[in-house]
């Protein structure tokens, strides 16, 4: 998955899943934009390969200006990552229409917007991915919002691939399943029990194992490839077989 002539505006490439795409895209010699409201840490910021620039995407931006940013930093752009995320729990009887607004303005109109601003940019072998979620094709309790917004995501993203064919730019999405990270680690912390929460969970996954940001790093890494030169307008879930497993007594 020889990246060396890529370079890819990730936003969100921080922490969590977008650091794991961050750091397999350097792994395989890809330069880097990493896009997101909080500075780099001291790893990402003393490496020549990664730049950044600052964007909150849950107030209005102006995305030709981040967009004109990362061009400006390695002059050119092939590999667009939307992976900036939030995420609102609530009964549905109780989600406001700020919260709701708010999620779809992150999770569904800022990747659109930055494609958009990114066209230009990305003919003929450019790669749009969008990091969607298992959460997009069934759901947990009070995640109307964010699953609303995330299988808008999915259809979006085999529109956009249906759209730019014909420009050579391919357009995936990648729905992860259960990823470890400081916020799901803080989620089981929560419960009254966790180390039977975290069992309970690896039980549900019939790779005995939860995931991790590099899981899903490797697969956007391969999609951003030349060896996916075919593949566009999929959805691929990468959740170590969760959704693939009819539930069972414990």
């Amino acid at each position: 998955m020889d990246l060396s002539d890529k370079v890819a505006i990730i936003t969100g490439g921080g922490r969590g899943i977008g650091r794991g795409i961050v750091d397999a895209f350097l792994e395989q010699g890809a330069q880097v934009v990493v896009a997101q409201r909080s500075s780099l840490d001291a790893v990402l910021a003393e490496d020549s390969r990664v730049a950044y620039v600052g964007a909150d995407f849950s107030h209005e931006t102006d995305f030709t200006a981040v967009i004109d940013s990362a061009i400006a930093a390695f002059g050119r752009l092939d590999v667009v990552v939307n992976c900036a995320g939030v995420m609102v729990e609530r009964d549905p009887a109780e989600v406001s229409p700020t919260e709701w607004e708010a999620t779809m303005s992150v999770n569904l109109r800022t990747p659109l917007l930055l494609v958009q601003a990114a066209l230009p940019h990305l003919a003929d072998g450019g790669s749009i991915i969008n990091i969607g979620s298992v959460e997009g094709l069934s759901a947990n309790p009070g995640h109307a919002a964010y699953a609303a917004s995330k299988g808008g995501v999915h259809a979006m993203t085999r529109a956009l691939a249906v759209d730019l064919g014909a420009r050579g730019i391919r357009c995936n999405a990648i729905a992860p399943g259960w990823i470890e990270s400081n916020l799901s680690e803080k989620y089981i912390a929560s419960m009254e029990d966790p180390a039977a929460a975290r069992a309970e969970l690896r039980r549900l996954h019939p790779v005995g194992r939860l995931g991790t940001p590099r899981d899903i790093g490797q697969a956007a890494a391969f999609l951003a490839s030349d060896r996916a030169a075919f593949i566009t307008g999929e959805v691929l879930v990468v959740d170590g077989g969760r959704t693939a497993k009819l539930p069972s007594p414990a």
